[in-house]
């Protein structure tokens, strides 16, 4: 079984040609530093903001807020 060709496009991360292996990256260093990127929070999926913390206490916890019964 063959593998389909990969189009002319380059490496997300380095520009190089990619490789058969390692599409759409040139190779597992730069697979490696995509998923670190996203691992680390270098890249962000547009989205609505986050809801504010500011009722939590130091230990995460809502201190307002009565607990259910």
């Amino acid at each position: 079984m063959s593998r389909p060709n990969i189009p002319s496009k380059t490496c997300p991360l380095c520009g190089k040609p990619p490789s058969e292996s390692h599409a759409p990256f040139c190779s597992q260093g730069c697979r490696d530093r995509d998923l670190l990127n996203w691992l680390g929070d270098a890249y962000r999926v547009p989205g609505r903001p986050a809801e504010s913390t500011g009722d939590f206490d130091a230990d995460g916890l809502d201190s307002e807020r009565e607990p259910p019964l």
